[in-house]
């Protein structure tokens, strides 16, 4: 994966004295019911974190949809709703919840009391309780159906065939032309494999990438004709959720232009799989102009410096870059491998310095982190932006097949990355004063998470001739 042209302007240091190896997750008080059901208590929980994955023709080995469905894996349920938001945890949500911004868009982690419900419920005998006190099934679209809706345009590459046991492979793909006669700006992007490995496979591996064969494309959009590519886009990785992009800030898609990659992983996964890819855009409505641009400084990542020794868990990363506009931090999306456990980002402006987001990393899972729009960072341009990465190359962790190997940067699973391929959004100095203001106007306390400079915001006149303090 040539992430590395990504990553110019990042300078990697040493480790940062301040930040400490480990974060200690102490456990929330809840004061659980007495009778905990499943009707009553447990299956609203499955609804909303669970069943979108759990229930027939979903990606997750089983279904939690019905009580019949639910019972025989109560204890299991325990286990992985409450080791926290580490390698293994259910729903696959690792953003840690005693440090940092904590709003988020689409967040399905459970709250500490629904954590201790289910705890409860399985302790106490799994009760179903009165069917009367049953949420409504939920409806679920069908599993072909697009999360952003129905694509405006839908884009497709050529078919791939990975046989059942042939090894990892890299390289580029033909272009692909994406049949735009005139420029337009997208809203959102979903790109999403589709194959013939059968919903409930039989002959595959047990996993949710034994499902797909492309673990990751990295790919932009070019005219052609040896210019280089004009966009990059976000990477697509399996388990990766779409992309909306903040209304504002549209993303062009230019007419004329192709889709293009040097850098497709494809693996097996147990069975003869034919796949190919499908890019769904959604369009801003013709004539819009965005207000804002995307940030061109936020590359964040060090391909170089990646040296792991073997047996030992609780080992750092670190890389810096610093803001060269004033940005809006849109999305944090932690990227590591096999040996990555943790990931925290931080923004350094003068003496203050604060953690924006930490969150554990499970390599069968790439998530990606929008922030909510009332809780986006806000930057000035100078800021140090530094992520710092944990890596557990010990018997701990079950991704590393044999963690007696030392271990670089690379290409393969087994080998390691060390990125931020977060999103993020220009400002101007008007712009930036504007949002502060705002932000100052609809948050509590002096300090705002994400914000250094909101307690110094200048009012204009016709609203308050004094500055905030």
């Amino acid at each position: 994966m040539r992430i590395g042209k990504m990553i110019g302007s990042t300078i990697a240091v040493g480790v940062l004295a301040l930040i400490p190896a480990v974060v200690s997750l102490k456990a929330e008080t809840v004061t659980v019911p007495d009778n905990v059901t499943f009707a009553k208590d447990i299956a609203p929980i499955l609804q909303r974190s669970c069943q979108n994955c759990h229930r027939a023709d979903g990606v997750a080995p089983m279904s939690l949809v019905t009580y019949e469905d639910v019972r025989p894996w109560a204890k299991a349920i325990k286990q992985r709703t409450s080791i926290g938001p580490h390698r293994g945890v259910m729903p696959p949500w690792y953003i840690e919840k005693n440090i940092g911004i904590q709003k988020y868009k689409n967040d399905p982690s459970l709250s500490a009391l629904e954590i201790a419900k289910i705890g409860k419920w399985a302790d106490t005998g799994a009760a179903l309780g009165n069917p009367a006190d049953m949420p409504p099934a939920k409806k679920f679209d069908d599993a072909n159906s697009w999360i952003i809706g129905e694509p405006d345009l839908i884009v497709r590459t050529e078919d791939i065939t990975v046989k059942g046991d042939a090894p990892d492979w890299w390289g580029e793909i033909k272009s692909v032309p994406i049949g735009l006669s005139e420029d337009r700006y997208v809203a959102a992007l979903q790109i999403r494999e589709v194959n013939d490995v059968p919903s409930k496979d039989a002959g595959g591996r047990a996993t949710v990438g034994g499902r797909y064969i492309i673990h990751h494309l990295i790919w932009g959009t070019d005219k052609g004709g040896g210019g280089g590519v004009n966009t990059p886009w976000p990477v697509h990785e399996v388990g990766r959720q779409a992309d909306v992009f903040p209304p504002e800030a549209g993303r062009l898609l230019k007419a004329g232009e192709n889709i293009v990659s040097n850098s497709i992983h494809l693996h097996s996964n147990g069975r003869d799989t034919t796949a190919h890819l499908e890019f769904g855009f959604k369009f801003l409505p013709k004539g819009y102009e965005p207000t804002l641009k995307p940030s061109q400084s936020r590359a964040l990542g060090n391909g170089v410096d990646i040296s792991i020794r073997p047996n030992e868990a609780n080992q750092q990363l670190h890389a810096y870059t610093v803001l060269q506009e004033n940005t809006k931090v849109t999305s944090f999306e932690p990227h590591l491998h096999a040996p990555g456990s943790r990931m925290c980002l931080e923004a350094i402006w003068g003496y203050t310095i604060q953690t924006l987001s930490c969150a554990g990393y499970d390599h069968n899972w790439v998530r990606g982190y929008d922030y909510a729009d009332d809780a986006t960072p806000l930057l000035p341009k100078g800021t140090i932006l530094h992520i710092i990465g944990y890596m557990d190359n010990s018997p701990s962790n079950r991704n590393v097949p044999d963690p007696r190997n030392w271990q670089g940067s690379g290409n393969r699973s087994v080998a390691n990355m060390f990125l931020d391929l977060g999103q993020g959004v220009a400002l101007s100095d008007e712009q930036f004063q504007a949002e502060m203001l705002k932000r100052r106007q609809t948050t509590k306390g002096d300090v705002i998470i994400g914000c250094p400079l909101c307690y110094t915001v200048q009012v204009p006149s016709s609203t308050n001739n004094q500055q905030q303090q």
